[in-house]
């Protein structure tokens, strides 16, 4: 890959930042279409986004692999039902080979600051490899790039090791160590059934206990795998899956039977591995399923019960040097502390580096929570596009389906562009208004708003943010088809006027 002059911008047409899921999609439907010039901006020294970043033991999907890819690419022959990390990191490795997009992406390429020009109708981007013109920034950092460090008081002062799951090196453990985690999260339960295996203790500080169901995964037979080699195969799955996991939804919505069918399967899961009735006691939440992620483990609450596991249930407190102390007053000397502690998802740092029109910070402009039009497009801020941002996940359903959505939509706004000779567009005001407030609407019956504390809500303004409140496919119904009624736009024979609808 050619390194460009730090001195002369480089002018694309569609500048997108991340070579994550988002980005590497998006990369390849502009390859295809072969209308735009673009470049893939990357901070690490390689693609794959959450799945590059995340290599602590255990690291799998639970999404099932077929509806966790993209549909646009033919089927991979996955070997599990749920890919492992190191599969998936493969698998979007494997795309931009194939796609021929490696001359596109500038890996340790950092987003420093992007800008507006309201005069030049173009975004000014200033990276760690020089500057940037493009009339058009897509946003694909993602939800899971920013790790979440809790702030416990003499934490600078352990003498241990402190990594968080995002962070994880190889050479870490050797075996023997007091291991301490931090948190029973989605990553929290796939580690900490390695981390049992070898650790002289480990102890799971647990402020609130997860619902776990099930996870049932399994090796596919050969003569499976090649049936889902054939497109046509591959297709009929993903549509099953896609269809089957929307009807999760009504569990979100606090609908009998169907919430009450999900609670007994997860309690009685818990009942079925657990034996000692004060730990199931302990493990047994307090609030509605579904408030917070549902997990999928195996192996997790076996894990629990073997004789060198403690279940702390309460959160890390305090540390001073080698100890660390639980909010109950426990103490406990370790040697490292693995912090499953989730991510900065609902206030995303790469928001505080876009300026839009008038100079006003992306940040500020979601400072009561992140707000947008189609889960897509924000007010302030002409010819930019994020994917995987504001109320555009999922809490039961595959979130590359909605990153497609996405796709489809900014793909219908480049073709408005192109053919309506237009310089900027720029979403109303008014519009995001009344899709925030559809949102807020469509969010107050789940069971998402019902009290417990969640990532899934903005802990400011008390919003439903980060997830859409409805299925999968009435996400693309409402959001899979750009319509240029909300927009402002400004033509490029305009004058400096102002824009015009």
């Amino acid at each position: 890959m050619t390194t460009p002059d730090p001195a002369t911008p480089t002018s694309v047409d569609v500048a997108i930042v991340g070579a994550g899921f988002a980005g590497i999609g998006m990369a390849t439907q502009l390859a295809r279409r072969a209308t735009e010039s673009f470049v893939v901006l990357e901070r690490a020294d390689a693609v794959g986004g959450t799945w590059r970043d995340n290599t602590y033991p255990g690291i799998a999907c639970d999404i099932p692999a077929h509806l966790y890819s993209f549909s646009f690419r033919p089927p991979t022959d996955w070997a599990t039902l749920y890919p492992r990390g190191a599969d998936i990191q493969r698998y979007l490795q494997r795309t931009v080979d194939d796609e021929g997009l490696a001359p596109h992406i500038r890996l340790g390429c950092e987003l420093r600051q992007a800008r507006w020009d309201d005069d030049g109708a173009y975004w000014s981007l200033s990276t760690g490899s020089g500057p940037i013109r493009a009339r058009v920034l897509v946003m694909a950092v993602g939800r899971l790039s920013e790790p979440h460090l809790p702030d416990v008081e003499g934490l600078e002062s352990f003498t241990g090791t402190v990594v968080h799951t995002a962070s994880w090196r190889e050479d870490l453990l050797s075996g023997g160590e007091r291991i301490g985690v931090v948190g029973t999260g989605a990553s929290a339960v796939q580690v900490i059934p390695h981390l049992a295996e070898n650790a002289e203790e480990l102890v799971v500080f647990s402020r609130t206990p997860p619902y776990v169901v099930p996870r049932e995964d399994r090796r596919l037979s050969d003569s499976e795998r090649a049936e889902l080699q054939i497109p046509e195969n591959a297709q009929a799955l993903r549509e099953r899956l896609l269809h089957d996991a929307d009807k999760g939804f009504r569990q979100r919505l606090g609908l009998h039977p169907d919430i009450d069918d999900i609670r007994d399967r997860a309690l009685g899961h818990l009942n079925r591995q657990i034996g000692s009735p004060t730990l199931r006691a302990d493990l047994t939440p307090e609030y509605e399923i579904g408030c917070k992620r549902i997990l999928l483990s195996d192996d997790f609450y076996p894990a629990l019960e073997r004789p060198n596991v403690v279940f702390e249930s309460s959160a890390l407190d305090s540390v001073v040097e080698c100890k660390a102390r639980a909010v109950s007053g426990n103490t406990y000397d370790l040697d490292v502390l693995v912090m499953a502690t989730g991510f900065e998802a609902t206030r995303p740092p790469a928001a505080t580096r876009i300026r839009g029109r008038g100079g006003r910070v992306l940040a500020d402009h979601w400072s009561d929570g992140m707000v947008s039009y189609a889960s897509t497009t924000v007010s302030g801020f002409p010819n930019m596009f994020v994917l995987d941002g504001p109320n555009a996940a999922l809490g039961h359903n595959s979130a590359i389906y909605m990153i497609e959505t996405q796709l489809d939509y900014v793909v219908g706004a480049l073709d408005f562009l192109a053919h309506n000779g237009s310089r900027s567009l720029e979403v109303t005001a008014q519009a995001e208004a009344e899709y925030t407030r559809e949102i807020d609407e469509r969010s107050a019956a789940t069971v998402w708003l019902t009290g417990c504390e969640s990532w899934y809500v903005d802990p400011r303004s008390g919003r439903l943010t980060l997830l859409w409140p409805g299925t999968a496919v009435s996400f693309r119904e409402r959001n899979g088809t750009f319509d240029p009624q909300p927009y402002l736009t400004e033509t490029r024979s305009q004058d400096r006027g102002g824009p015009s609808r």
